[in-house]
């Protein structure tokens, strides 16, 4: 054995024991390639990195879909264009949005609209986008109040864990906002401490509500205090309104 097929076996082993059997791979097979002595040094990296550097990339994003509640959304930014069916105000927003600078500047943005205008498809679109960079949630505003209450109530550390983990989320998003009445005290001083500490600590949250803001007193046992809180928390900074055409 020649000492360059010696050197190509070490460095396998090496690439293997330590977690990179697709560099291993690709370094074996343009070592016996004809090009391999004519290669600029460069492109030679370049070529042996690159299929592990995919392969990773893509098992990170796929990891944050899943954990995100994302996994399998086919749901693309792309779409989110006035059409036939739909219509944007202020016009352009998605695109705008899909720059994801607001979630660098942490700020809020608020989607509005009836049922099957797209809201939440927008909102998903941004959350897969957002997934390439930060770590994002998924939530059902019903599920997550009340998923929250009852662990504050049954096992107050665990709560305040979980609050740490929903705090440090790039990018929150609640969708179905105060789509059933809250009758809960409960679940309201819950929710006014996620986007209080949120905007604190310059995190977005999207909340996506068929319900314009004006009517959100009604559906939180007519607390005006509380709904108005909320509002300005909510619509802080973006808000979208998407007109369903028929």
């Amino acid at each position: 054995m020649n000492n360059g097929e010696t050197i190509l076996l070490d460095l396998e082993a090496q690439m293997q024991d330590i977690g990179l059997s697709l560099m291993a791979k690709k370094l074996d097979e343009i070592y016996r390639s004809p090009s391999y002595l004519g290669m600029d040094k460069l492109d030679l990296v370049s070529e042996i990195l690159t299929p592990e550097y995919q392969d990773r990339t893509t098992k990170r994003l796929n990891n944050r879909l899943k954990n995100a509640r994302l996994i399998g959304t086919p749901c693309d930014i792309s779409k989110c264009v006035d059409s036939t069916a739909r219509q944007y105000t202020p016009a352009g927003a998605p695109k705008l949005l899909s720059s994801l600078k607001f979630i660098e500047d942490g700020l809020n943005l608020c989607i509005l609209g009836a049922s099957d205008s797209g809201k939440t498809y927008l909102a998903k679109a941004l959350g897969t986008i957002a997934c390439e960079k930060y770590r994002v949630s998924y939530n059902r505003c019903d599920e997550f109040l009340t998923a929250l209450v009852d662990l504050k109530q049954s096992d107050y550390p665990k709560y305040e864990r979980k609050i740490r983990k929903v705090l440090n989320f790039h990018l929150l998003i609640i969708d179905d906002f105060l789509l059933n009445t809250v009758t809960d005290e409960r679940q309201v001083k819950v929710l006014l401490e996620v986007l209080e500490k949120r905007i604190e600590l310059s995190r977005s949250t999207i909340v996506c509500s068929q319900r314009e803001p004006d009517k959100w007193q009604a559906m939180i046992m007519n607390d005006a205090v509380s709904a108005d809180a909320i509002n300005k928390r909510v619509t802080k900074h973006y808000t979208i309104m998407i007109k369903h055409k028929e």
